[in-house]
């Protein structure tokens, strides 16, 4: 669906502790979309915030109809509290943005205007990024370049959650009800026509990160096991090479006893030799586990988030 003058473009904001910059987020997202000339709302998804987000975004709704107020119970986690805005966004077409500021909200003009011309998926790419150390840059640009190597989704380079979904891409992404959720994976999975516009990531405006080197790490893993068997495959590889090395080295071994005999026992060489095996079962064990805890945790069949509260937009 393309867009007319009775389009409705719903914004998703996850926010987690977001007091002090949420004011100025929304100043800016207000003045970005009263320029398009559409109808929108922006849905606000408080992910168990323990500071004054929730009671900031109320003031800020008595003032502003446009803003709906998605309260989970607790902290569910970014994904999935993007996940319910998306549940919750009713409009012809839905933009997903951090509050953060470091997605500057004046690029969702360029979004909309692809999405005008037909396009479906509307990914922000990162162009620059600023306010970021080396390391994490370096990290990241890792983990894109491995998920394009084994992955059975092409992930997009240096691009994030921010885009915009047509309709029937939200309904698309919607319908996908996994536990372990990596949705820059999910978006990219359900396809349909996309294209990227390039953009500068802007440093964080207010506030510490809630992303540790630890939750991003964990992040990597839900990717790679998401959208990929190929650890599994590893295993498989790994075994394969230790057994050949140990039936090679059993070879070795009575082949010099029969030469030159053993007398002594040789200590050092046996314990090198089952600690190698052993780490090399751990490892194996390891990756099984991981993709059997999945497995576990989506046979239980639970709701992906509980709502508290739900106040809902009156867009205009």
């Amino acid at each position: 669906m393309t867009a007319n003058v009775s389009s409705i473009l719903s914004v998703v904001v996850p926010v987690f502790n977001e007091e002090s910059g949420i004011a100025e987020f929304h100043r800016r997202l207000s003045s970005v979309m009263e320029q398009l000339g559409l109808r929108w709302e922006a849905i606000y998804v408080n992910d168990g915030s323990r500071d004054g987000t929730l009671a900031l975004l109320q003031t800020i709704r008595t003032v502003d109809s446009h803003i709906g107020i998605l309260n989970l119970s607790r902290n569910f986690g970014k994904e999935i509290a993007m996940t319910a805005g998306l549940d919750h966004a009713s409009g012809d077409a839905v933009i997903v943005i951090d509050a953060d500021l470091q997605d500057p909200p004046e690029v969702i003009r360029d979004l909309v205007a692809a999405w005008r011309e037909g396009f479906d998926m509307v990914y922000a790419q990162r162009r620059k990024r600023d306010g970021e150390t080396w390391l994490k840059k370096a990290t990241a640009s890792l983990f894109y370049r491995l998920m394009r190597r084994v992955g059975r989704t092409e992930l997009p380079s240096d691009t994030g959650d921010f885009r915009l979904m047509s309709r029937r891409a939200v309904d698309a992404v919607v319908r996908l009800r996994e536990h372990h959720r990596f949705m820059k994976g999910l978006f990219s999975w359900v396809g349909f026509r996309s294209r990227s516009i390039l953009y500068d990531r802007a440093p964080r405006y207010a506030g510490a990160t809630k992303w540790n080197y630890w939750k991003l790490w964990n992040l990597a893993l839900e990717g790679i096991t998401s959208f990929t068997v190929m650890p599994l495959k590893i295993a498989t590889y790994l075994g394969l090479v230790v057994a050949v090395f140990a039936a090679a080295y059993a070879v070795f071994i009575v082949g010099l006893t029969l030469l030159y005999g053993n007398p002594v026992a040789g200590y050092p060489s046996l314990m090198a030799v089952v600690l190698f095996l052993g780490g090399a079962q751990l490892i194996t064990l390891g990756v099984i586990g991981e993709y059997l805890g999945r497995v576990f945790n989506e046979t239980k069949q639970r709701p992906l988030y509980l709502v508290d509260e739900f106040a809902p937009s009156r867009p205009q």
